[in-house]
């Protein structure tokens, strides 16, 4: 009796630790400064599409989601010093950033553009980019196209830590442009009072080189339980209908893409 005492003590304790494993929190990290995708609303909370995608991955995962803030730049450092398990900040899936960190499936895919003065002439060659001021955000996917795409044509690149602060100088005078993610330039700035009379101008930018396979969730190298999981809560939200009630919460559009 006293065997079976000690071995149902064994098991309730084993199946005590396995809970509290389970109930081991996923810290997030995010850059709140990239309206629809994450910004601050005014009670200082944090809003957008990526928290709602991240809460509702955490749900389908019952862990809890613990959110942390960073600047873009500084988010990968942050995974690779574990101050986070996981990145959830519009990050698209590029080579370069495999080498650093491994991602999930894309959790939505959309082009990066230019937007100018409305009426800004901007042929498919850019050639028209000769001498303009081009505003993007460090660490930023946009920031190499530019550097190495626009700057050669004669564009003058000028990285900032964060869009916003883009398009204020931007609305400012102080910029003759921005490139960043059509999305976000659409509901951050050209629906905004600031952004009238400015338009997306030349054409969109897609190419894998540059701008990845969409957009997802990064965890650090060799992470394949989190990843797994996350992929998997990918999946289900898709399937069972939280996705699309998501996307439609802030978009009129499949932001999932092909």
């Amino acid at each position: 009796m006293k065997k079976l005492a000690l071995l149902g003590a064994l098991a309730l304790s084993v199946l005590s630790v396995t809970a509290l494993a389970d109930e081991k929190p996923m810290k997030i990290g995010i850059e709140a400064a990239y309206p629809p995708f994450a910004s601050k609303g005014p009670d200082g909370k944090i809003v957008g599409f990526d928290y709602d995608i991240g809460n509702a991955l955490c749900a389908e995962m019952k862990v809890k989601c613990v959110w942390v803030e960073q600047e873009f730049d500084g988010l990968i450092p942050a995974l690779k010093v574990r101050k986070i398990d996981a990145i959830l900040s519009s990050m698209s899936i590029t080579d370069e950033r495999k080498q650093s960190v491994d991602f999930s499936n894309k959790y939505y895919n959309t082009p990066a553009r230019l937007v100018m003065k409305a009426g800004t002439p901007l042929s498919e060659g850019l050639a028209e980019i000769k001498g303009k001021k081009i505003g993007v955000q460090r660490g930023s996917i946009h920031e190499r196209f530019a550097t190495e795409v626009l700057k050669p044509l004669g564009a003058e690149v000028v990285p900032y830590g964060s869009q916003n602060e883009i398009y204020l100088d931007v609305a400012a005078g102080r910029l003759d442009g921005t490139l960043a993610d059509a999305t976000l330039l659409q509901d951050g700035f050209l629906n905004t009072d600031a952004g009238k009379g400015y338009a997306f101008v030349g054409p969109a930018f897609t190419d894998v080189k540059y701008f990845g396979d969409g957009v997802g969730i990064a965890v650090r190298k060799g992470d394949k339980a989190d990843l797994d999981k996350i992929n998997a809560a990918i999946a289900a939200i898709r399937a069972n209908g939280t996705y699309k009630t998501l996307q439609d919460k802030y978009f009129n559009f499949d932001i999932y893409g092909q």
